[in-house]
């Protein structure tokens, strides 16, 4: 395979005829579909999942923020393994970004310091101590992390999270399902970050997803990569 020359490599142009040239395998109806998709697609809200260790569990949560347009995924791996369960998930995870934080002391720290950088406020839920969860600013980005099944957040997300969040209960039991908890809030979140300023993906973003769901549809990806990659002036 002919090499790339990194000193005159301009990867802005090289992608731009590379999707050129995967455009032509990929169906209308898929290209409009991606379209529809990336113009609701957001990287506004995000959430962290910590420690979660029931795979269904977090395959729900998974499918959930697809659903409503999230982009970003944070999966903090501390004394839990994450694991997927393919038949919750339904194929959504390939359409996220999935952050996972797991070789470090302390991954929950590392995670936070990730978005502290890209300027997210940080919210985390708990059934005590907390607000309700309709009456936070959502005018900022925002995460949300919720904790491993059964003992919740970690005392290093209590002590540094902006704030404390809770679903109201109205009945005896103490707490939702984490996958119910992140349906409630997500959805109520998602609706209202959609009207602040900024919510919706730059073109750059834009343009980088699809590019990467282009490589994720058309057949024999590997093969077109490869010959792409050694005929690539034909495609200036």
């Amino acid at each position: 395979m002919k090499k790339i020359n990194l000193d005159s490599f301009d990867k802005q142009a090289y992608d731009q005829k590379l999707l050129r040239y995967l455009d032509q395998y990929v169906t209308d109806n898929k290209k409009r579909k991606f379209e529809q998709v990336l113009n609701q697609r957001t990287r506004h809200l995000t959430f962290v999942v910590e420690d979660i260790f029931k795979s269904h569990n977090a395959s729900a949560v998974m499918r959930t923020a697809e659903c409503l347009g999230l982009q970003d995924v944070h999966v903090v791996e501390q004394n839990n393994k994450f694991d997927f369960n393919p038949y919750v998930l339904r194929g959504s995870g390939k359409w996220l970004t999935v952050h996972h934080h797991k070789d470090q002391e302390q991954n929950v720290k590392t995670c936070f310091a990730m978005l502290r950088e890209q300027g997210y406020q940080i919210l985390a839920t708990s059934p005590r101590e907390a607000v309700d969860y309709r009456e936070v600013d959502l005018t900022k980005k925002t995460a949300v992390v919720f904790g491993a099944e059964e003992i919740g957040i970690s005392n290093y997300v209590k002590e540094h999270a902006d704030q404390l969040i809770t679903i109201p209960m109205a009945g005896f039991t103490e707490s939702f399902n984490i996958s119910v908890s992140a349906a409630i809030v997500l959805e109520f979140y998602n609706h209202a970050i959609r009207k602040t300023e900024g919510w919706q993906l730059s073109s750059e973003e834009k343009f980088s997803l699809l590019l990467e769901w282009y490589q994720k549809v058309v057949p024999k990806i590997d093969m077109h990569l490869k010959y792409f990659e050694q005929n690539q002036t034909k495609f200036e």
